[in-house]
This record gives C-alpha cells, sequence and structure tokens, in this order.
C-alpha cells in the first residue's frame, strides 16, 4: 500500500467514524482507535494518539452545531467536566504503566456494559423531579422536542459526577473520548434526554481529550502523518453528522449506538487475548 493509498484510507474510514460519533455521542475516537490497530495494524497507542486528536475534532465540529440548535446543556457539560479532565489526567499518566492487551480488555468491556445499560428502560416521556443539589446549581433545561420545548432536570447527581471522573480517567488511558461512559452517565444516571446526553457529551469529549493529550505529545504518540487525515476525516464526518442526529429519532439513535459499541467491544476483546492487538 502507497502512502497516498494509507494516507485516502484512512481519510475515508475517518469520515465514517466521525459521522457514528457525532450521531451516538461517543465520538469519532471509539471508532478510530480499533480501526486503526485491527485493521491497519497501527502501534494502539499511536492510534490512541492520532484519536484524541481527532476527538477534539469531533468536538469541535459538532458541538457549535448543537449548541446553535439548543440541545447541548453547557452548564451541565461545564459542571461535569472538573470530574473528566482530573480522570483525563490520571489515565493518562497510567498508560505507560498498562499493558496494550490490558489496554485492549479495558476497552472491550467498558463498550460492552455501555451497550448493556441503553437497554434499561427509556425514561425521556417521565416528568421532571426537582433535587436540592441539582436546583442549587441550575442543572436544568429545555431542548426542542416533537411536540416543542420540553423541560428537565438532572437526576442523582453525585452518581453521575463520579461515572464523569471514571469516564475521564478511561478517555486518557484508552484515547476515546470517553463519550459511551459519559452518555450512560447522563442518559442513565443523570436521567436526562438521550439526545441531551449525546450532544452535550460531544461537547465535553474535546476539553477531556485535550487535557490528556498534551501527555501523548510529550511522550511522542502523536504523528503529525497519522493524525492529520484522521482528524480531518473525523471533522468531516461530525459535521454531517450534527445534521442528521437534529432531525433522527431517538429509538434509532438508541439502536445504532448499541449496535456499533458491542461490534467494536467484542472485536476488541477479542483481539486482544488472541494478540492480535
Amino acid at each position: 500500500m502507497t502512502i497516498l493509498t494509507f494516507t485516502l484510507a484512512l481519510f475515508g474510514t475517518s469520515v465514517i467514524a466521525g459521522l457514528l460519533g457525532a450521531l451516538t455521542g461517543l465520538g469519532g475516537g471509539v471508532v478510530v482507535v480499533p480501526v486503526l490497530a485491527l485493521l491497519f495494524h497501527v502501534d494502539l497507542r499511536y492510534a490512541i494518539g492520532a484519536s484524541l486528536v481527532s476527538v477534539i475534532a469531533t468536538s469541535s465540529g459538532a458541538a457549535a452545531a448543537y449548541v446553535r440548535e439548543g440541545f447541548s446543556n453547557i452548564r451541565i457539560g461545564m459542571f461535569l467536566e472538573i470530574a473528566t479532565t482530573l480522570g483525563a489526567l490520571v489515565g493518562a499518566y497510567l498508560t505507560a504503566m498498562v499493558s496494550t492487551k490490558a489496554i485492549g480488555i479495558v476497552f472491550g468491556i467498558v463498550l460492552l456494559y455501555s451497550a448493556i445499560a441503553g437497554f434499561r428502560g427509556n425514561h425521556e416521556d417521565a416528568a421532571p423531579q426537582h433535587t436540592g443539589l441539582a436546583d442549587r446549581l441550575r442543572l436544568e433545561g429545555e431542548y426542542p422536542a416533537e411536540s416543542g420545548l420540553k423541560s428537565y432536570i438532572a437526576q442523582r447527581v453525585p452518581a453521575g459526577f463520579g461515572i464523569m471522573f471514571l469516564a475521564g480517567g478511561l478517555s486518557g488511558l484508552l484515547g476515546i473520548g470517553s463519550g459511551a461512559v459519559k452518555v450512560l452517565a447522563m442518559d442513565q444516571a443523570m436521567r436526562l434526554p438521550f439526545k441531551v446526553s449525546t450532544t452535550t457529551s460531544n461537547f465535553m469529549i474535546g476539553v477531556t481529550a485535550a487535557a490528556s493529550a498534551g501527555i501523548y505529545i510529550s511522550r511522542g504518540y502523536i504523528v503529525p502523518s497519522l493524525a492529520m487525515p484522521v482528524m480531518l476525516g473525523v471533522l468531516g464526518g461530525s459535521l454531517i453528522g450534527s445534521r442528521i442526529l437534529i432531525r433522527a429519532r431517538v429509538s434509532t439513535l438508541r439502536v445504532l449506538f448499541t449496535v456499533v459499541i458491542i461490534t467494536l467491544g467484542i472485536e476488541m476483546i477479542y483481539s486482544s487475548l488472541t494478540g492480535r492487538l
């Protein structure tokens, strides 16, 4: 494979990754890391480095559109970023101490658990309930639904905050932007509407990734010739995905979310156990 062919293949794959990342709130890294490692045979740590750059691009590309349309909740996102940024620094610090095989297995387990959590009951139609901490921090908002603007209030804020710290740690360790765990925390723990969870996750993942990207750069894991086509492809895909999500049905997004992460989770665990990573 020539350098040009390799670059074009990376770009095309990254467009698809960015599209899926924007629609599901997972960030393009959740697709980029397995594809680079398994399909293009890139060392996992260099794949994570390129993924972190693409995750920042995804956040920049999709978040602006979501904020403009009224889906992302900036106040909730910035509050939860306190936990994810701290976790990202811890995770990035631990990268050099953890084997590639262990990273791959953890990656797969996180994805499968997120898929299982996605099958739990739908809370979209539940009436918002006021809680003391959410009221004091004003962790509430409204978003455009089919019937007009719909209000919501964050529930179980401490649980969501704790899960977000874990999400940040996984982002620094795995380079995936931890969108799967972020969506899990907001959708299942904090009972936010699914579209609010996915769009706010897209808003957040860039900050989380940036917190750990500096450490990867200092260790030489971010290679411009690899990161550039991945970043441009993910950025283009995320812009397309942001336009589709606004009109997509929640049930369709949930199915897409589940299918993508189950497939990737099984593949990563299998490849780690069989020594393909």
